[in-house]
């Protein structure tokens, strides 16, 4: 007979097992996969598939999965991170949209990871290994032979320790005539010090403002509001604080916004854009996007040491490669930036929500989003106000990540009618529980340099005649190249 001490014992000792073994079934793999699992045979393609673009020599990933020897030593921590659903990265709250580039792993590819590495991480036969597709190449371009290749014309050198800086390069494309994109890739001279760039299309039209001393790009920069430094340009200290962009007949822009059918930026029509994270543009099927004949081109790039991760002067010549449609499309695609530069941030803030607004003043159908803030971003939401009062959420991300800048490109494009609103809402954390905070001390306003903050939200659309059945065919499921 069992003492009363003893019985505890043993029931505590069944219990602690139990529950053990619980928490082993939620990270272990599928017991079904009772198979020989090896690199070349079954893992390899999965990481092709779904990590080597990020995971390859030389790119934005820590080490590379190209190649057994590349992906052995990190097999505990590719378990770990698999098993949390870590990675692949994925943002989105699932309850709101439905997305092309939704890479999280299926089930039975994280058991089959987790097989892996519980039987050992072994290679196989190196005759099973297959080829890994174009669009994860080493090197070149994913899209392949681009019909028109530019890049920013000169090395430019970064020094470790230097400050941000933002350069804008601007290039003739001595286009004769009319030119539609149907997809876009731009391809960092040197990932080590290249934060993200946007490409942007300057139309004859606007270089002519400009040089008439008009235009919005001019106006912004001539604005009381901002003011530059060295190369950066940031919100005045004293400027105006419209934290509620949406409650100010402003939306939260410093300059006019543009017209639906205008599109674009302060600085031209947005093109193709880069950030860690990011992918390749790839436009939906029957869309595309014009460059006038005589545009030129603007290079915005966005340098940065911070961290300090490398050695030497580091030199980088990024490129553009565009693919072009024979015809004119059955829908011309703009993007718009929704933002906010009025916001101040207060010293250890942890929760400081900002809003803007934009207003649609034509019918579209949108197709894709993308969040962007800096160190102290903390989430970002996406919803639209429809003219007869209903309120729809389209994308919360409610982890943002600075290092992780997804676009998110909607299965199905959404339409929205002529006076629907798109609100945007951000919250930032500025206190001292942000890792990533540079100064928990310091109030913090729109600024270009890593170490301060921006607040857009930015959305890509489809111009649309009427509520009718919907041209805008999503692009196929099958380009890896959307993956990220």
């Amino acid at each position: 007979m069992i003492s009363k001490p003893n019985r505890i014992a043993v029931i505590l000792t069944s219990l602690l097992a139990m529950i053990a073994l619980s928490l082993t079934g939620l990270i272990s793999a599928d017991p079904t996969v009772k198979k020989e699992v090896t690199f070349n045979k079954d893992v390899a393609p999965i990481f092709y598939k779904n990590c080597a673009e990020c995971h390859r020599p030389n790119d934005i990933a820590p080490m590379s999965l190209m190649s057994y020897k590349d992906a052995r030593p990190w097999a505990r921590s590719i378990r770990e991170k698999v098993a949390g659903r870590e990675m692949p990265p994925w943002s989105p709250d699932p309850k709101y949209g439905e997305f092309l580039n939704d890479h999280r792993l299926a089930q039975k590819d994280v058991d089959t990871i987790l097989a892996w590495v519980d039987q050992g991480a072994r290679e196989g036969d190196p005759k099973e290994l297959g080829t890994p597709p174009e669009s994860v190449s080493t090197t070149g371009w994913q899209l392949g032979k681009p019909d028109a290749e530019f890049d920013i014309g000169k090395e430019f050198t970064v020094k470790p320790g230097n400050p941000d800086t933002i350069e804008n390069f601007i290039v003739p494309t001595n286009f004769k005539e009319d030119k539609w994109v149907t997809s876009a890739e731009i391809l960092p001279g040197n990932r080590k010090v290249v934060h993200h760039v946007i490409a942007f299309i300057q139309t004859p039209e606007m270089i002519a403002q400009f040089q008439k001393g008009e235009g919005r790009a001019r106006a912004m920069m001539e604005s009381k509001v901002f003011y530059r430094e060295g190369t950066l340009t940031k919100v005045k200290a004293d400027a105006p604080i419209i934290d509620d962009g949406c409650g100010d007949p402003s939306g939260g822009s410093a300059f006019q916004q543009p017209s639906t059918s205008e599109g674009g930026d302060a600085f031209g029509l947005l093109l193709a854009g880069y950030a860690p994270g990011k992918g390749v543009d790839i436009f939906p099927p029957g869309t595309a996007k014009k460059i006038p004949a005589g545009s030129m081109i603007v290079f915005q790039m966005h340098y940065s040491s911070y961290g300090g991760k490398f050695e030497g002067e580091q030199g980088d010549r990024t490129r553009l490669g565009l693919h072009f449609s024979s015809k004119p499309p059955e829908r011309s695609l703009n993007t718009v930036g929704i933002q906010n530069h009025f916001f101040k941030i207060l010293p250890g803030a942890a929760n400081h929500e900002v809003t803007a607004c934009y207003t649609f003043d034509g019918n579209v159908r949108l197709v894709s989003f993308m969040p962007h803030m800096h160190l102290r971003g903390k989430d970002m939401k996406y919803e639209a106000l429809y003219p007869d009062g209903r309120r729809e959420t389209l994308l919360w991300v409610p982890k943002f990540s600075f290092n992780w800048q997804a676009m998110y490109y909607l299965k199905k494009p959404v339409f929205l009618p002529k006076g629907a609103k798109v609100i945007i809402t951000a919250h930032f954390d500025n206190s001292d529980k942000n890792k990533y905070n540079p100064d928990p001390q310091k109030a913090i306003r729109w600024g270009d340099p890593t170490y301060e903050e921006m607040m857009i939200g930015w959305m890509e659309y489809a111009l649309d005649s009427g509520a009718g059945t919907d041209k805008v065919q999503p692009a196929a499921t099958g380009q890896t190249s959307q993956k990220r």
